[in-house]
């Protein structure tokens, strides 16, 4: 799934062009006022107490929702809800923070919007316990549900693929116009931590063959070459430290959301403002956050990158 529109590259063309046109004597030619503003930034880090409020300032620092969705749109949502866990517990998304997407996206006119997972515990248990469904029945063309039979899936080719070559993914995230990485930052015993492209690993059917059959951060690279998100929203409320994925471990509490439309500058913020395992790590630390910026995939290296902070 390849990113339809390069929204950082189309503005900075927009700027010089009419900032060549102003210099030639056509002053009269100015931008709009949405585009006159700042850059779009790199990453957003917004800090608060609202969760929803700090989930809507993040897009809306971004360029807003309607830079993502379109009247019409199928928007797929991926949120962590694998475990049988209440929102506490640090192991499943904040349920205020995937609300909040999931109203911006039907402002913006979706005609879907599917919030979907691939859980690991008691299914009915899972979503219970999340509180997503709940609070997101009122959500107009919504549906939040589980993941499991073979006959959602279906076979897709990794033309970047180092190791895996193909894969079976959920095929609602792949037909979707728009595909939203909503995940908890949390510690993961076999990946170091679980974030959006971590995360991705929810929309896959064999996730077994991960550990298994390739090395776990060259497939996770892998996969997101295909499941590559347009928008990453990470929950940062609070954070699992220790213990992590499925807990129970250490929780503290960052209350802070991260967002990019580059997964792995989102990925590497959020690392760098977390407390992990009692220790602090540098992105490059991460076998899979490194690789997938070795690979083009998108950047770590956040002290060159335009990261605006903003006070819910």
């Amino acid at each position: 799934m390849a990113l339809k529109l390069d929204r950082r590259e189309f503005l900075k063309s927009g700027m010089l062009s009419t900032a060549a046109l102003v210099a030639g004597g056509s002053a009269s030619l100015l931008l709009p006022r949405e585009l006159s503003a700042d850059p779009i930034p790199d990453v957003v880090i917004v800090y608060g107490n609202d969760p929803a409020n700090m989930a809507r300032s993040a897009v809306d620092a971004l360029g807003g929702i309607k830079s993502f969705v379109k009247p019409g749109n199928k928007v797929f949502i991926k949120p962590n809800m694998s475990f049988a866990r209440k929102p506490g517990s640090g192991c499943n998304t904040n349920p205020l923070v995937v609300r909040e997407i999931a109203r911006l996206a039907a402002e913006a006119g979706a005609a879907k919007i599917s919030i979907l997972d691939n859980v690991l515990n008691n299914p009915s248990d899972c979503l219970s316990m999340s509180q997503i469904p709940a609070l997101c029945q009122d959500i107009p063309n919504t549906v939040v549900n589980h993941v499991r039979a073979e006959r959602l899936f279906r076979e897709v080719k990794l033309p970047q693929g180092t190791k895996m070559k193909s894969m079976q993914a959920l095929g609602d995230a792949l037909d979707a116009d728009v595909l939203i990485s909503v995940p908890v930052g949390k510690s993961h015993s076999s990946a170091g931590v679980s974030l959006s492209m971590k995360g991705m690993m929810g929309l896959v059917h064999d996730r077994v063959s991960f550990h298994s059959r390739y090395e776990l951060h060259e497939a996770i690279v892998d996969m997101v070459t295909v499941l590559k998100p347009h928008l990453v929203v990470i929950d940062g409320t609070r954070i699992l430290s220790t213990g992590g994925p499925g807990g129970p471990g250490k929780v503290i509490p960052l209350n802070c959301v991260v967002a990019s439309t580059d997964m792995v500058a989102a990925d590497a913020q959020m690392l760098a403002l977390g407390t992990w395992y009692e220790r602090k790590f540098e992105p490059t630390q991460v076998k899979h956050i490194k690789r997938a910026a070795e690979r083009g995939l998108g950047r770590l290296d956040l002290g060159n990158l335009n990261v605006k902070t903003v006070k819910s």
